[in-house]
């Protein structure tokens, strides 16, 4: 029996505000070719899968069709939530299509992650699945490449010879508290979930009776109309917001970490973005769009819906005008080097793998006093994304009119 995938495409990726609109949320967002969305769909086209469930609302319905045929899926169902109620209700939903058989394994994918090495998920998922029972979820657990507020995490202790139960979910800590996990060897949560339907089905019979009731209510009100479930819209309300992670894992005892050392990313800050275009600006480099100023020279990798993304070199003993921006933010990421930052009154030294926050109308500056070039990536986002956009204050080149 092939699993079967859903997938949960009804977020607004609002951590990435405000690039991230309810009418153009992260897992669509063009980067170059590709989106989030489109990364998921090709993931689920490996043979080991079944023909997919998506999850979504009234909003994002033309642009999962229209991926779904650019992506040549014909076969396919959509359960059109009319009101969002967070990932439970969603899960449960998505289960309660008859199509899924009692007993078959299904899996959750959210729908704006990035995955690399997929062919070792797919192993991890195949090895794992022998273990699938009528009483217990899987959820995948990525080891963490460095320590994270934006993530949650949970923890683990071996209970058989392939087997890991979590012992706790700890959600979103601040730093000092990750790099504390990150020791005891926590995991970040994928929120990618690997379960039986009738297991599925189980857990909100014992633990939410009264989310399990509307939602079969609302399931079964539903209209269907080319593929597409219309869950009722009465029932559905009764419903209040929670996530699955609230509703179930935290309250079942029958919960498994599948613990993975892969290339992952949800994609949900500036940082994660500009990690993964610095990864693959070989394919982004175009020549005709390297320009050379006197303190170095910046590349323009892609320019998308309201955003820029660029690699700036300063030269040794160099550095940029002081200058504001009255149109865009700016974020930068620090490649190499060791720059000198000055953003409004304060100045400071950075090093690798630092990340600053450059708020419109804030004064900034770069400066290399070093021999080795520093090599920063950023993103510039708002209205205008233009060299027009500068208010030089200083400069020792002499730009200032």
């Amino acid at each position: 029996m092939k699993i079967k995938p859903v997938i949960l495409c009804g977020g607004e990726g609002t951590r990435l505000w405000p690039k991230s609109k309810k009418i153009n949320p992260k897992q669509f967002i063009d980067f170059g070719g590709w989106n989030l969305f489109q990364k998921t769909i090709q993931r689920i086209k490996n043979p080991i899968f079944d023909n997919p469930i998506i999850s979504t609302n009234m909003l994002y319905l033309k642009l999962v069709k229209k991926h779904l045929s650019k992506n040549k899926i014909r076969k396919y169902h959509i359960i059109l939530e009319p009101i969002k109620r967070n990932t439970a209700p969603a899960i449960l939903s998505s289960a309660l299509i008859n199509n899924v058989s009692y007993n078959q394994p299904m899996i959750f994918f959210p729908c704006d992650h990035l995955i690399d090495k997929t062919n070792t998920f797919f192993k991890f998922l195949q090895s794992n699945r022998k273990h699938l029972n009528e009483e217990n979820i899987f959820i995948f657990g990525i080891k963490p490449n460095y320590p994270s507020s934006q993530y949650g995490y949970f923890l683990t202790k071996k209970t058989g010879k392939h087997l890991n139960k979590v012992t706790r979910f700890i959600e979103k800590p601040n730093l000092s508290k990750a790099k504390l996990i990150v020791k005891k060897k926590g995991s970040w949560n994928s929120g990618i979930l690997f379960a039986k339907k009738s297991s599925i089905l189980n857990h909100f019979r014992k633990h939410q009776s009264f989310i399990l009731k509307n939602c079969i209510d609302s399931f079964r009100k539903s209209k269907i109309k080319n593929k597409v479930f219309y869950l009722n819209k009465k029932n559905f309300k009764k419903i209040k917001p929670i996530s699955f992670d609230y509703a179930i894992l935290e309250k079942s005892k029958n919960v498994y970490g599948i613990n993975i050392n892969i290339p992952w990313s949800d994609l949900g800050s500036w940082k994660d973005i500009l990690n993964v275009f610095e990864k693959n600006k070989k394919i982004y480099f175009k020549r005709k769009n390297v320009f050379y100023r006197p303190w170095g020279k910046y590349i323009n990798l892609f320019k998308g819906n309201g955003f820029l993304i660029k690699e700036l070199s300063i030269n040794s003993n160099s550095s940029i005008s002081l200058q504001k921006h009255r149109h865009r933010s700016e974020y930068w990421n620090v490649i190499s080097g060791k720059p000198k930052i000055t953003l409004n009154k304060k100045k400071f030294f950075t090093k690798a793998n630092d990340f600053i926050h450059i708020p419109k109308g804030a004064i900034h500056r770069i400066e290399n006093l070093y021999k080795k070039p520093v090599k920063i990536m950023e993103v510039q986002s708002g209205a205008i994304l233009k060299e027009t956009d500068i208010v030089r204050y200083k400069d020792v080149y002499g730009r200032i009119s």
